[in-house]
């Protein structure tokens, strides 16, 4: 996610405060130690170790917004050149499978932005209601400097994501896939596909624009929002749970250390300025997997290896989840 379009509102001061979840302020503590020393002593390529749920540590700041496109398979190797011309579909998903731990669970996975944005501004830039206020419709997320686009990134992670959860006997529905629809859908859009699928947990799939020497993942929870048409108490509570788990798998599967920008070391943010959560009925996070504009950060969001431990550490976060709840 670029800082730049609809889900971006500039960081504000922030108190940061705790909020009591299920695993206290030591559990991260180890776990997002040991992924950061993985980190700084490989490159950000080793798979660390770290806790299953990490600590919530919320602020009101910004994480930002992200693309989705990525061509075909998620199993494509060519990282460094990827086509441009990747397309996203309408929602499409799974049979359930027929045995598995979450046979029976439904999973949206909304990945980020449309490979088409940018061939349809006029489409994007149309305002919506996002319940706080109203904002573009989506943004074209941003890219590597050598070009890979956030949508092709977080297109690929989702199909890996997508076959990971299946393999456990979850549904699992994409807000868009393979070029359908050819631009969007709206932020409100993605956030009413996870709700009319009755989902029981939906994740956003993102990399940021930063500057170049910020790092790190962030995972960006639903803020309290009572106002227009979202309302966002009963999600709160489970989204952050979510979350949590997931912040604390990605960290043990990809060795990434939490954001070193935003979020305060925890990795975790919460805001209140994103439609894909304000509207959501669900449980729902968004994950922002690194910064596409630090060098080190994209040689690992443009590697297939990592892409899949990337997947795999969400996976993980929302098996959790939902063996949980």
């Amino acid at each position: 996610m670029s800082y730049v379009g609809p889900d971006f509102d500039p960081p504000q001061p922030r108190r940061p405060r705790f909020r009591p979840l299920t695993v206290a302020v030591a559990a991260l503590v180890p776990g997002a130690l040991l992924g950061w020393l993985v980190y700084e002593a490989v490159g950000g390529t080793g798979g660390g170790d770290g806790a299953d749920k990490a600590t919530v540590q919320t602020s009101a700041t910004s994480a930002s917004g992200s693309t989705g496109p990525s061509a075909a398979g998620s199993t494509a190797t060519d990282d460094k050149h990827p086509s441009p011309s990747a397309t996203l579909a309408s929602p499409t998903s799974s049979a359930p499978a027929a045995s598995g731990s979450l046979k029976g669970k439904v999973v949206v996975i909304d990945p980020g932005h449309n490979p088409g944005n940018f061939r349809h501004t006029a489409e994007i830039n149309r305002q919506v209601d996002i319940g706080t206020n109203r904002k573009e419709c989506d943004t074209t997320g941003t890219s590597t400097n050598a070009g890979y686009p956030e949508a092709q990134f977080t297109l690929d992670v989702s199909h890996r994501l997508k076959a990971l959860l299946e393999k456990q006997g979850a549904t699992v529905k994409l807000t868009h896939d393979n070029g359908s629809p050819a631009w969007g859908p709206c932020v409100d859009g993605r956030a009413e596909i996870g709700n009319k699928a009755h989902a029981d947990a939906a994740i956003s799939i993102h990399a940021d624009g930063s500057a170049v020497g910020n790092r790190g993942f962030h995972v960006i929870l639903p803020g309290f929002v009572d106002a227009g048409g979202a309302d966002t108490s009963k999600i709160v509570g489970p989204s952050a749970d979510l979350g949590n788990y997931i912040a604390g798998k990605f960290v043990r599967a990809t060795g990434s250390a939490p954001a070193n920008y935003i979020g305060d070391g925890s990795g975790i943010v919460t805001r209140k300025d994103l439609g894909g959560l304000n509207l959501s009925t669900v449980p729902k996070v968004f994950i922002e997997c690194g910064n596409m504009r630090d060098s080190k950060d994209a040689a690992l969001l443009t590697s297939s290896t990592w892409r899949q431990k990337a997947a795999q550490g969400i996976s993980d976060g929302i098996v959790s989840f939902l063996h949980a709840s």
